[in-house]
C-alpha cells in the first residue's frame, strides 16, 4: 500500500476533488463505463441534494478538458510522432492505426504500448505516449476505433463507438498492435505495456496472452486477468489501483493469489484518497501526488525490465 497526499487539479469551474460529493464520483463512474449516458448522468446529478454546492455543477466539472492534459507538445524537439497503419489479421477490419512516437536519435529503443480507455485514442492517451518518448521509449498508442473511422473527437461518441465493436476482435487488434510494436525496426524487441481503465485490463490480458513475449506491464485501475490464464504471465507487473474503485479492486484478491501461486514478479499499489482515473489530468478525478508517484514507479519498472 502506498501513501499519497490528496493533491488535485481544479476543474475549469474551479471545483476541486475535495469539494465533489463521493456520490457524484460514483455516478460519473457509471457514466464513464457506459452504464448510463451523458443525459442520464447529468439528470441524476441534478436531482441530488449535496452539501457545499450544486451536484450538477460537480458533475459538469468532471467532464474532461483535454487542454489540461497536454504536458508534452506535438512539436517537442525531443521526439518525433506520426500516425501509422499496420495489418491486424483477425481484428475488426484487418488493419489498425496508431500514434507512434520515438525519441530523437537513431534507436533502437525499448518499446511501450499505451492502451486507451473505453473511448478510443483521445488527446490524454496521445500525451502519455509522448511522455514515454521523452523518457527514451518507442511508444505506440493504438486507436481501437480505427475500424469505425477512429476517435471521433469527443469521448461520448467514442465510448458509444467502442461499445459497438466486436470485443474479442478489439482485443485481437490490440494484441496485433503489441506484436507490431515489438517487431518494429526501431524497437529493441523488449516490450512493455501500460494502459488505463479498459486499457489497464488489456495490459493484464496481454501479459497472460503474450507470455514470455512481453517483458513488463503497468496497468492502471484495470480489471484483473482471468485467474485460469495467470500461469502464462511471465512479465513483471506493477499495478496501480485507486482507493475508491470497488468494482475494479474486487477483482484483485483472486488475481493476486493466482500471481503468487504462479511465481509472477508483481506489485500492487493502492493510492489513498484517489478515484478511478486518478492519473488522467483532464478532470478533477486527477490526483497530482498519486499520478506523479505512480508514473515514477511505472518508468522505473520499464527502465529495469526493458533495458
Amino acid at each position: 500500500m502506498s501513501e499519497s497526499r490528496n493533491e488535485t487539479a481544479a476543474s475549469p469551474q474551479g471545483i476541486t476533488q475535495q469539494e465533489i460529493d463521493q456520490r457524484v464520483f460514483d455516478l460519473y463512474d457509471e457514466y464513464c463505463h457506459g452504464r448510463i449516458d451523458r443525459r442520464e448522468f447529468l439528470s441524476r446529478a441534478a436531482a441530488m441534494v449535496v452539501v457545499g454546492g450544486s451536484a450538477l455543477a460537480m458533475a459538469e466539472s468532471l467532464l474532461p478538458n483535454y487542454a489540461q492534459a497536454q504536458t508534452i507538445s506535438f512539436a517537442d524537439t525531443r521526439l518525433k510522432g506520426s500516425y501509422v497503419t499496420y495489418p491486424s489479421p483477425g481484428g475488426n477490419s484487418g488493419t489498425m492505426r496508431g500514434y507512434l512516437v520515438q525519441p530523437t536519435g537513431n534507436g533502437p529503443f525499448p518499446a511501450v504500448l499505451v492502451v486507451h480507455e473505453n473511448r478510443g485514442l483521445n488527446p490524454y492517451i496521445e500525451d502519455v505516449a509522448r511522455r514515454l518518448a521523452v523518457e527514451g521509449f518507442l511508444a505506440l498508442a493504438p486507436d481501437g476505433l480505427h475500424p469505425l473511422g477512429g476517435y471521433p473527437g469527443n469521448d461520448d461518441d467514442g465510448r458509444a463507438m467502442q461499445a459497438k465493436l466486436d470485443q474479442p476482435k478489439l482485443r485481437t487488434d490490440l494484441l496485433n498492435s503489441a506484436v507490431f510494436l515489438k517487431n518494429h525496426a526501431l524497437s529493441t524487441k523488449k516490450l512493455g505495456v501500460t494502459g488505463f481503465c479498459y486499457g489497464g485490463g488489456i495490459v493484464n490480458y496481454l501479459a497472460a496472452t503474450l507470455g514470455a513475449d512481453m517483458q513488463a506491464g503497468a496497468p492502471y485501475y484495470g480489471v484483473a486477468a482471468d485467474t485460469a490464464s495467470v500461469a502464462n504471465i511471465k512479465a513483471p507487473l506493477v499495478c496501480h489501483l485507486a482507493e475508491h474503485d470497488e468494482r475494479i479492486n474486487a477483482t484483485y484478491p483472486a488475481f493476486e493469489a493466482a500471481l503468487k501461486a504462479a511465481g509472477v514478479d508483481y506489485q500492487v499499489h493502492t493510492y489513498p484518497g484517489t478515484q478511478h482515473g486518478f492519473h488522467n489530468d483532464s478532470t478533477p478525478r486527477y490526483n497530482a501526488e498519486a499520478a506523479k508517484l505512480s508514473w515514477e514507479r511505472t518508468l522505473a519498472h520499464f527502465r529495469k525490465h526493458l533495458a
